[in-house]
């Protein structure tokens, strides 16, 4: 089961459907996560969100702390505001 903070890959497909590209998606959920980092800055568009299935995840990949779930979740309501 994955939990809010889980960075999962997935395949994103491209705009015209022809194929598609691994992609890292965040996690928001009920549940709460501290531990993990990337290896590489990365920034987070708020403005993508998706519901999946399980069945499209590659992989778990890591997790972030709950500072930046609290930071894009201030996003993401100001984006619906």
């Amino acid at each position: 089961m994955y939990k809010q903070g889980d960075i999962l890959i997935i395949p994103i497909p491209f705009t015209d459907l022809t194929s598609s590209k691994k992609r890292p998606v965040l996690v928001l959920s009920n549940d709460y996560l501290s531990e993990g980092n990337l290896k590489v800055d990365s920034c987070i568009r708020a403005d993508k969100i998706y519901t999946l299935s399980q069945n499209i995840i590659v992989k778990k990949f890591g997790e972030v702390n709950e500072d930046i779930i609290n930071k894009v979740k201030d996003k993401i309501n100001k984006l619906l505001k």
